[in-house]
């Protein structure tokens, strides 16, 4: 479901959400987005939009999972925290620019907010087609994963490379701790194992390249 759409179906103004996608698409065009970007963002909406209609969600919950979708990297500058609250208060504001109901307006900001940690109630079934979507690049092919983790990396690129070994080393190995990746068993069924194949093959690169692990 595309923004203006998603707007309208919470009862918003059509007019008001063009301007605020215009922004949006702007935002997602910034020259320091490598991987959080504008193709991004529109995976995570085909992908939790396809999720919700199998979890057999209404229309208003499928247009909130939606703007969720489009905004929840609308502000990003790699501060993780810092990244998702901004997000969130852009989807605020906007929202409420637009004349979505207060209620509504909670619900979606909220949700950008769950992916600071990817953690919300297991019955939050709104929550649960976003953040599965939001891992989905774990789960791509070899060539689109590579991709992915070249991108993330030349957004941290204030880092040294043995920073960010260590670091990214840290991630791999908690991602592979989950006894899970996906909260539902849809998003298992499709990703996980690839996900779980991807991560290793990274991980054991980055070890092989550290002249301290034996």
């Amino acid at each position: 479901m595309d923004w203006p759409t998603a707007i309208t179906r919470l009862g918003g103004d059509h007019q008001i959400a063009a301007v605020a996608w215009n922004d949006l698409q702007a935002r997602y065009a910034e020259p320091h987005r490598r991987y959080h970007d504008l193709g991004h963002v529109t995976a995570v909406a085909r992908d939790s939009g396809a999720l919700a209609v199998a979890f057999g969600l209404g229309a208003r919950e499928r247009a909130l999972v939606a703007i969720a979708a489009w905004t929840h990297d609308v502000v990003y500058d790699a501060r993780p925290g810092e990244d998702e609250q901004a997000s969130a208060a852009w989807t605020r504001d906007e929202l409420t620019n637009a004349g979505v109901p207060a209620a509504d307006v909670e619900r979606a900001s909220g949700l950008v907010l769950s992916t600071i940690h990817h953690t919300a109630p297991d019955e939050d079934l709104l929550a649960t087609a976003l953040l599965d979507a939001d891992l989905a690049i774990l789960g791509a092919p070899p060539e689109d994963y590579e991709q992915y983790a070249n991108g993330v990396r030349e957004e941290y690129s204030i880092y040294s490379d043995e920073d960010w070994r260590a670091g990214r080393t840290a991630v791999l190995e908690n991602l592979l701790a989950r006894p899970r990746l996906y909260r539902s068993d849809i998003a298992r069924a499709r990703w996980e194992g690839k996900a779980r194949e991807n991560l290793s093959n990274e991980l054991t690169r980055w070890r092989d390249a550290d002249p301290h692990h034996r």
